[in-house]
C-alpha cells in the first residue's frame, strides 16, 4: 500500500569526498531490504557499491553521477539521491538539491567540517534544504564527534544539537545512546541489523543527562507545550520532543546531529529514523513556480495531485533503452499515455513508459504523483525543463550553473571514432550543463570545457569505454579573460564610398571599466544625432567585439560603453554602417583603456599528514599559490590556498609522490585575478608564435 504524502521523504546525501556517503546509502538499502548483500565502495568482491553503477565509479571508488533509488522504512517511503562529493561534478549536487525536500549532511568524525562540506552547505542554503547531520566514522582513531558539532556551529553557523551520543569511541565504539528515548542502543549481527535496547551505562549517565538538557533547551524554542513541560518539570513525552525538533529543522533553525559508523554498521537504523522524524515531507515544503504570463511572478504550488501538472526534469541519462529523464512531480500527477507540454519548447509530449529507479535497475509504474521522483523514457528535453498540463504557462526556477574554467582540444583517431565521439559529446552536453563543446574557428579543433581536470578526464574515459572512441587529447588550456582599467573616450567615423550608396556612421562616447558585469551599454544620445533605429546596431557592433578581445584574443569582461554623440547620413547610413562604426570605435578606445589579462584562481584545500606540511606549502608557493591558512586536526593538517588554475595541471601526481600517496586535495573556482607581468610575457610570446604559425 502507498504511504500517505505526509510519510514520503525526498532526501539527498551530500558531503565532502570520502566522508562515506555511498557506504551509508548501501547500508540504507540493505536495512530496508532493497538489497540482500552489502558491497563496499572499494570492495574485494569486485562488485562495487550498488549506487556506483558506472564501471569508472567502481574502479576509482568515487561517485560521479548522482544515482536515485527509493526504499521503505517503518511505513515511510524514502526517495534517496546519492550525490558526488568531488567539486568537478558540482552540477550533480546542484540538480539533486534542486528537487529534494531534505538532506543528510555526512561529516567525518576525524576530518570534521572540510572544504567541500562548506560548499555543499552553501548549496543547501541556496535551495533552502533543511538537513540532519550524521557524524560518520566514529570508529576511526582520532574520532571526536563533539568537536565536529562545535565546527558545525562555528564554520557553518548551524544551530547544531546532538540527539545521540556514542557509547565508546574509536575501536571501542559499541553502540549509541538515544537522548530522546534515553536508552542505549546496540547493533548486533554481522551487518548490525539486530537492534538491542538497554539502559544507559552508568559511566555515561552524567554526560547523557547534560546533553539531553541541551537538546530539550534547544528544542523548547519551537514548542510552547514543551516549554511548559520544562517549566513544570513534568515528564516530557517522546512525541512532543520529536515534534519540536522537527519544527526547528524544517525552519532551518535547528540541525539535529546523529552519530555512528556506516562501515561498521552502527547507528544506521537511527539515521533512517531521524530522516522520518525530522526531515520534511513534500507537504511541509513551499515550492514555487514562475508565472510566465505575469512577468515571472512567483506562483506557490499546492502539491495536490488533483491540481494541474507541474513537473521538473532535473537529470538526463542515456540508458540501454534510450534517453531516461528523471523528473520530480511538484503538483498534479503524470500517468502513462498522458499528454503534457514542455514549457521551454512549447511542444506536446506523450508519456510512454514511466519507471521508478533503483540505481541502474528500474520498476515500471502506471503513474507518478505529486511529491514523488520517477523517470520517463523517450522524452525529448534537456536538463531543467518544466512539464505542465496544457493551458498552464509556468516554469520552475532554473538551477545555478557555474561557468566552465578549463578547456581541452580533442580529436578522433579515425572515422569510426569521429562518429562515436560526436554521439558521446551530444549526449554528455545534454546531460551535464557544465560540460560544453564547440569547434574552434581558428584551428577547426573540437574543444571541450568543464569544471576541472578530473571532470574532463572522466568524460574522455567514458567516451573510450562507453562509445569505443579512440581519442587524442591536446594540452589543457585555461579560460583567461581580458578587461580594461582606464576610462577612455572614443570618436570614430566609418566612411566607405564605392560607387552607388556608400556607408556612413559616426559614434562618440566613453569606454570605462565596470565591476561584476561582462558588458553594459548605455545610450545617452540627445537630439537624435544617431537616429533611434540605429542604436541597437551600435550595441550589437560593440557586443560582437567582446567575444574575442583585440589584444590577446580572449573574451573581454567588465566593459561599460556609453554613447553620447554621433552623426548619420540620410542616404549612406545603415545598420551595417553603424555596426562597423561601433567595431572601429571599440578598437580605437580599447588599447588606450589599458587592457589587462585576468586568470581563474582556484580555492585549493589539501589534507595531508602533518609531517609533509612543509613540502606541501613549498609546492604551493612554487605554483604562485597564496596560503590562506592551515589547521591541524590530530595527525592531519588542512592547508587552504588560492592558486592559479594554470599552475594546477598534473598537481595530483606531484602531491601523491611528495606525500607517499597519503594526501588529497580538492579544488574549486574562486575568482578571477590579474595575471602577473612575468606570466603575461610568456603568454604574449605564445600568442605571437600562434599567430606566426597560423595555428
Amino acid at each position: 500500500m502507498k504511504p500517505t504524502m505526509q510519510k514520503v521523504r525526498n532526501i539527498g546525501i551530500s558531503a565532502h569526498i570520502d566522508s562515506g556517503k555511498t557506504t551509508l546509502t548501501e547500508r540504507f538499502l540493505y536495512l530496508t531490504k532493497k538489497i540482500h548483500r552489502i558491497h563496499e565502495v572499494r570492495g574485494k568482491d569486485g562488485v562495487g557499491a550498488t549506487m556506483d553503477s558506472m564501471e569508472l565509479e567502481k574502479e576509482r571508488g568515487i561517485t560521479i553521477a548522482s544515482a536515485a533509488t527509493y526504499c521503505q522504512w517503518k511505513d515511510h517511503e524514502i526517495n534517496i539521491i546519492d550525490t558526488p562529493g568531488h567539486v568537478d561534478f558540482t552540477i550533480e549536487v546542484e540538480r539533486a538539491l534542486r528537487v529534494l525536500d531534505g538532506a543528510i549532511l555526512v561529516l567525518c568524525s576525524v576530518g570534521g567540517v572540510q572544504s567541500q562540506s562548506i560548499t555543499v552547505d552553501q548549496q543547501m542554503k541556496r535551495y533552502k534544504v533543511p538537513c540532519v547531520a550524521f557524524i560518520n566514522k566514529c570508529d576511526r582513531s582520532g574520532a571526536d564527534p563533539f568537536r565536529v558539532i562545535d565546527q558545525l556551529k562555528e564554520k557553518l553557523n548551524h544551530n547544531a544539537v546532538a540527539v545521540q551520543i556514542p557509547i565508546g569511541l574509536e575501536a571501542d565504539l559499541s553502540g549509541i545512546v538515544d537522548l530522546i528515548a534515553m536508552k542505549a542502543v546496540y547493533f548486533d549481527g554481522e551487518f548490525g541489523d539486530i537492534i538491542r535496547t538497554e539502559d544507559i551505562p552508568e559511566s555515561l549517565m552524567e554526560l547523557a543527562m547534560e546533553k539531553r538538557e541541551e537538546l530539550v533547551d534547544a528544542a523548547s524554542i519551537f514548542s510552547d507545550e514543551l516549554t511548559e513541560a520544562v517549566i513544570e518539570e513534568a515528564e516530557i513525552p517522546e512525541s512532543l520532543l520529536i515534534e519540536a525538533i522537527r519544527t526547528g529543522t524544517i525552519q532551518q533553525k535547528l540541525t539535529p546531529v546523529v552519530m555512528g559508523s556506516a562501515y561498521k554498521n552502527k547507528g544506521i537504523q537511527l539515521v533512517l529514523d531521524a530522516a522520518n522524524h525530522f526531515l520534511p515531507s513534500p507537504m511541509d515544503v513551499e515550492n514555487e513556480a514562475l508565472n510566465l504570463d505575469k512577468n515571472e511572478e512567483p506562483l506557490p504550488l499546492s502539491g495536490k495531485k488533483e491540481d494541474p501538472l507541474v513537473a521538473l526534469a532535473f537529470k538526463l541519462e542515456d540508458g540501454q533503452f534510450g534517453q531516461l529523464t528523471y523528473i520530480r512531480v511538484y503538483q498534479g500527477e503524470l500517468k502513462k499515455g498522458d499528454t503534457c507540454i514542455n514549457v521551454r519548447t512549447g511542444k506536446k509530449i506523450k508519456v510512454g513508459r514511466i519507471v521508478m529507479m533503483h540505481a541502474d535497475q528500474m520498476e515500471e509504474v502506471e503513474k507518478i504523483e505529486a511529491g514523488y521522483i520517477g523517470a520517463l523514457f523517450g522524452v525529448d528535453c534537456v536538463s531543467g525543463d518544466t512539464f505542465t498540463s496544457s493551458g498552464l504557462n509556468v516554469s520552475m526556477t532554473s538551477m545555478h550553473i557555474p561557468d566552465p574554467v578549463i578547456s581541452l582540444a580533442i580529436k578522433a583517431k579515425n572515422n569510426a571514432s569521429e562518429t562515436s565521439m560526436a554521439k558521446a559529446l551530444n549526449r554528455f552536453t545534454k546531460e551535464d550543463p557544465t560540460f560544453n563543446t564547440f569547434i574552434s574557428k581558428e584551428t577547426g579543433e573540437t574543444i571541450i570545457s568543464g569544471m576541472g581536470e578530473l571532470h574532463l578526464e572522466v568524460y574522455i574515459e567514458r567516451m573510450k569505454r562507453e562509445y569505443k572512441a579512440e581519442i587524442i587529447t591536446g594540452e589543457p588550456s585555461v579560460s583567461y579573460r581580458e578587461t580594461i582599467t582606464a576610462v577612455t573616450p572614443f570618436d570614430y567615423t566609418h566612411k566607405k564610398q564605392t560607387g552607388g550608396a556608400g556607408q556612413y556612421g559616426r559614434i562618440a562616447g566613453i569606454m570605462e571599466p565596470v565591476a561584476d558585469e561582462d558588458f553594459v551599454f548605455e545610450n545617452k544620445i540627445t537630439g537624435g544625432s544617431i537616429p533611434t533605429q540605429y542604436i541597437p546596431a551600435c550595441e550589437k557592433g560593440f557586443k560582437s567585439c567582446i567575444a574575442k578581445g583585440p589584444w590577446m584574443e580572449y573574451p573581454v569582461t567588465g566593459v561599460k560603453i556609453t554613447i553620447n554623440d554621433g552623426a548619420a547620413h540620410s542616404v549612406d547610413s545603415s545598420e551595417m554602417a553603424f555596426q562597423a562604426a561601433a567595431r572601429g570605435a571599440f578598437l580605437q578606445a580599447y588599447y588606450k583603456a589599458k587592457p589587462v589579462l585576468h586568470e581563474p584562481i582556484m580555492k585549493v584545500v589539501i589534507e595531508s599528514p602533518a609531517e609533509f606540511q612543509g613540502n606541501v606549502m613549498g609546492s604551493l608557493n612554487q605554483r604562485r599559490g597564496i596560503i590562506i591558512g592551515s589547521h591541524d586536526f590530530g595527525q592531519i593538517t588542512t592547508i587552504e590556498a588560492q592558486v592559479p588554475l594554470s599552475e594546477m595541471f598534473g598537481y595530483s601526481t606531484t602531491l601523491r609522490s611528495m606525500t607517499q600517496g597519503k594526501a588529497q586535495f580538492t579544488m574549486e573556482f574562486s575568482t578571477y585575478k590579474q595575471v602577473p607581468k612575468s606570466v603575461l610575457e610568456t603568454l604574449e610570446k605564445k600568442n605571437e608564435k600562434k599567430t606566426r604559425t597560423g595555428t
